[in-house]
C-alpha cells in the first residue's frame, strides 16, 4: 500500500508539469548548452542486471562512470521515471534509468559534462560540468532527480570513488541506444 502511495505521488508530481516548449516564431536552438548533444535526439534504455563492478580501464584513457541515484526504494516504481541522457563535450554518450550506471572512456584533459532529462512531462532540467581526466583514472558523476509539488531539481556531482564502486557493484548497468 505504502509503495503504491509513493508511486501515485511520484507519478501525480511528473504530470502535473507541463514541458517548456519553443515560443512560436523562435527557433529551436542546434543544442540546449554547448556541452549538451543535439537537440532531439533520445535514448531506448534496457538495464543489464547481469553485470556488476568496474569494467576494465583501456590504457592511455580515463574511464567516466555516470550514475544515476533515483533515491526510489522499490525497483518496480521506476515505471513513470523520466530517463536521464548524458553528453561530454557537445555529444550524448549514453543514457540512465531509475538506479543504473553506464562507463565511457575518456582521452586525458579537460571535459565539459551535461546532463539532462529526456521527458515530455517535466520542464527539461540541464546540469553542466567539467572534470579534468588523467590517463589510469576513473571518475564517477552521479545525478539525482529531486521532485515535490512544487520543485524539480536534477543534480550532478562528481562523487567519492568509494561510494562510486559502491554504487556501480549494487546497481544495474545501463545499455541505451539513439532512437531512429
Amino acid at each position: 500500500m505504502k509503495a503504491a502511495f509513493v508511486l501515485l505521488c511520484l507519478c501525480f508530481a511528473v504530470s502535473a508539469v507541463a514541458q517548456e516548449k519553443a515560443q512560436p516564431g523562435q527557433p529551436e536552438r542546434a543544442r540546449v548548452e554547448p556541452a549538451c548533444g543535439p537537440v532531439g535526439e533520445s535514448y531506448k534504455v534496457s538495464l543489464d542486471r547481469t553485470h556488476r563492478g568496474l569494467l576494465p580501464l583501456v590504457a592511455g584513457t580515463a574511464q567516466v562512470y555516470f550514475i544515476h541515484d533515483s533515491g526510489i526504494p522499490f525497483e518496480n516504481l521506476t515505471l513513470g521515471y523520466p530517463v536521464t541522457k548524458y553528453a561530454v563535450d557537445g555529444s550524448w554518450v549514453g543514457a540512465g534509468h531509475g538506479d543504473s550506471w553506464f562507463e565511457i572512456q575518456v582521452a586525458p584533459g579537460e571535459h565539459h559534462v551535461c546532463a539532462t532529462l529526456q521527458s515530455s512531462f517535466v520542464n527539461q532540467r540541464v546540469e553542466l560540468g567539467h572534470f579534468t581526466a588523467e590517463a589510469g583514472k576513473a571518475y564517477f558523476l552521479r545525478t539525482r532527480l529531486v521532485m515535490s509539488q512544487s520543485v524539480e531539481l536534477l543534480e550532478l556531482e562528481q562523487m567519492d570513488s568509494d561510494q562510486g564502486k559502491y554504487l556501480v557493484a549494487r546497481y544495474p548497468m545501463s545499455v541505451s541506444h539513439l532512437k531512429k
